[in-house]
């Protein structure tokens, strides 16, 4: 695999994704949602400070340890594509690192710029612990709701596939309303995810291991 190839597929996965969170970002209501496919599939527009499906940790410092966490695996990740590239690796493995590496990409532009140039996101309130939403559509703006790498990732993919209702006497949630599938995701956490799974389901045909006997071995009866 050439890569051109490579770079392609990073493209593609870069500006569909920018591209919907860009849309998302400046023409929805933070938690605006409007149904796409009936009640299976919603535009649900949410912004998440963490890591992918809405897991966070810590403040606003935890927030700027995730992003150089991100850059860093960023950083590696070019060297790593170009070593793979080079010395050919499988091409399903190849393409599985790159979708992995597009949505690092992706939701590191989000981290690090997005703070800087919109003037409305969902901020830490270091009074209450807690983040706090906004009101009003954003805009682009200089003056930015955050600082470098205080961005936020912008989520919009929600798929509730199955609604119901915890019997009485199921343990923990008895009672309980439950939902699947719950996350609210992007076009980038969906890349990560499908390289993840995808290497775990065909790791042996991807990175075979081979066992031979050396050449001048010989069978004797």
């Amino acid at each position: 695999m050439k890569k051109g190839h490579v770079t392609l597929i990073i493209a593609i996965i870069i500006l569909a994704d920018q591209g919907l969170k860009l849309f998302i970002k400046t023409n929805y209501l933070y938690g605006e949602a409007n149904p796409i496919l009936g009640e299976w599939f919603y535009l649900h527009f949410v912004e998440n400070p963490g890591m992918a499906y809405g897991l966070k940790f810590g403040g606003s410092w935890g927030k700027i340890a995730l992003t150089l966490f991100r850059l860093g695996a960023v950083i590696f990740g070019v060297y790593y594509l170009n070593k793979i590239v080079r010395e050919k690796y499988n091409t399903g493995f190849i393409v599985c690192a790159s979708l992995i590496f597009a949505g690092a990409l992706g939701n590191l532009i989000d981290s690090c710029i997005y703070g800087l140039i919109f003037d409305k996101g969902y901020t830490f309130d270091a009074t209450s612990g807690f983040y706090l939403p906004y009101e009003g559509l954003a805009q682009f703006s200089p003056n930015g709701y955050g600082q470098l790498f205080q961005g936020n990732v912008v989520d919009m993919l929600h798929f509730p596939l199955i609604n119901g209702h915890f019997p009485a006497w199921f343990p923990i949630w008895g009672g309980e309303d439950f939902e699947f599938f719950r996350p609210i995701f992007n076009i980038a956490d969906a890349a990560i995810s499908t390289g993840v799974i995808t290497l775990i389901l065909f790791q042996k045909k991807f990175m075979p291991v081979t066992s031979e006997l050396p050449k001048d071995t010989a069978t004797t009866s």
